[in-house]
């Protein structure tokens, strides 16, 4: 060891030395500033969650998150749309309303949806049965 101290500390004080240490540096750096990048892109943190006091606005569209998100198995999917929403359903920009179990509703997407609990409650909210669910 006390042979190969010397010549590495010549080495290291000569320019081609010196060249080499830099040069090593600089690769050491980079690396690590690529894998910092890299740490840091795989963070989990998604960004600002807000959380409203008032829940209740958002229960209806919890329900349809959580509807979408049983959609592997369709069964389910309804049945928990009958027992919760209601049997009946509509689009927010239309005039029609439709039974779960119709196919001509099954175009209007899940957050344009307004369910009801029965046809009355549709009609005197201003809807009218589609005529292909008849």
């Amino acid at each position: 060891m006390e042979k190969i101290k010397p010549l590495i500390k010549h080495w290291i004080e000569s320019d081609k030395g010196k060249d080499i240490l830099v040069i090593i540096i600089i690769i050491l750096v980079g690396l690590g500033s690529f894998e910092l990048g890299r740490l840091s892109k795989d963070n989990a943190n998604s960004g600002i969650k807000i959380e409203y006091s008032n829940q209740e606005a958002n229960t209806l569209e919890s329900i349809n998150q959580n509807s979408i998100d049983l959609s592997s198995n369709s069964n389910i999917l309804q049945n928990s749309q009958k027992s919760i929403l209601g049997n009946f359903f509509a689009s927010n920009r239309g005039t029609k309303y439709y039974s779960l179990g119709c196919s001509a509703g099954k175009t209007i997407k899940q957050e344009n949806r307004i369910y009801f609990a029965t046809s009355t409650e549709a009609q005197s909210a201003g809807y009218e049965l589609s005529s292909s669910c008849k």
